[in-house]
């Protein structure tokens, strides 16, 4: 495990401390930071009066305990900066919660990521981006956060390819994955406080797949833009068509959200009205689908009648993230899990 500092590794070519990583099985192949007992020490330092080896989380599938030293090690060898490890433990307590089903994430075929999304003061603090590009490259708070708990994945719950991450294909969100809520050009406020999490900080961890697209630049009403996303949400490919658990994250770009609002429609609008829209046929799912999770009045529902793409309309989460464009995005659940979202602690 990637716990322990490899002292002979302290400033030498990035090459062989990829290569020295390897041979223990850890790594995800990109240059590593050693992670040398000063280093760590100096991210420990920054959390101030805490027990650096209390277990945060147990990750499954290895069931190993992620503790503060453990996650700094990481956030080390990510390139994480001090501000971003609070992000990092609390992403990390967030993925032992049992309602996101981690031991069913990595064991699955789908390509399933955690998602991070950074809320309020720590996004400010840590540098992360919020606006144009923010599921991209170029922002250092971003990619090290995302590639930090990935790492834990890795090495602590043992989510390597193979024996502990059953995914067919894979994918570059397992690289890294996270972004900043735009709270700034959100028009119904932050979406941490519509969970429940009143906080200065707080991080959601949603276990989905990558974007999938919105494009709609000519239309000035909530409903045209929002039968748009619909569109994205309804597909056979997708998990949630055959679990009714499943959620949706719609990230509404800023110019959508603020059209959508100024017609008066709030944050729980725009997932009622995307739970009536987004739907398939119930006879084509019967054609599709022999093993179902869908709720019991599902079950009911004739063949002539339009299902809903998921079980409620508040598994459809609605925040802003990214810049000027009149780009949005939808990203589907792998289905056996609910989103986490907390407050950011040390």
């Amino acid at each position: 495990m990637a716990a322990e500092a490899i002292p002979d590794l302290i400033e030498v070519d990035p090459d062989e401390i990829v290569d020295a990583y390897a041979t223990r099985g850890w790594g995800d192949g990109l240059p590593l930071v050693p992670p040398t007992v000063e280093r760590v020490a100096a991210m420990l330092d920054t959390l101030g009066e805490v027990d650096a080896d209390e277990t945060i989380a147990v990750l499954a599938p290895r069931d190993g305990a992620a503790t503060r030293r453990i996650i700094a090690v990481n956030a080390v060898l990510a390139g994480c900066l001090p501000p971003h490890l609070p992000v990092v433990i609390s992403a990390v307590r967030a993925l032992g919660d049992p309602s996101l089903n981690l031991r069913g994430v990595n064991a699955t075929t789908h390509p399933v990521a955690p998602l991070l999304v950074v809320h309020g003061q720590a996004a400010l603090d840590g540098g992360y981006n919020a606006g144009v590009g923010a599921f991209g490259p170029g922002n250092r708070a971003n990619a090290v956060t995302g590639r930090a708990v990935r790492l834990v994945l890795m090495h602590v719950a043992g989510a390597t390819p193979g024996p502990g991450d059953a995914s067919t294909q894979g994918g570059p969100a397992k690289y890294t994955y996270c972004v900043a809520e735009n709270i700034a050009e959100s028009p119904w406020g932050g979406y941490a406080a519509s969970r429940g999490v009143d906080a200065p900080s707080a991080v959601t961890v949603h276990c989905g797949e990558a974007p999938h697209n919105v494009h709609d630049m000519e239309n000035a009403t909530p409903a045209r833009i929002l039968d748009k996303v619909a569109s994205a949400m309804t597909s056979l490919g997708q998990n949630n068509a055959c679990i009714a658990q499943g959620e949706y994250f719609v990230m509404l770009c800023p110019e959508h959200a603020a059209t959508i609002s100024a017609a008066g429609w709030s944050r729980d609008d725009v997932s009622r009205y995307l739970f009536d829209r987004a739907r398939l046929p119930m006879r084509l799912l019967r054609e599709h689908f022999d093993n179902v999770a869908w709720s019991s009045w599902m079950h009911g529902l004739p063949d002539d009648a339009l299902a809903p793409m998921t079980g409620a309309a508040e598994n459809i989460r609605v925040m802003v993230v990214g810049g000027a464009g009149k780009h949005s995005s939808v990203i589907p659940s792998w289905g056996m899990t609910s989103s986490v979202t907390l407050p950011i602690s040390p």
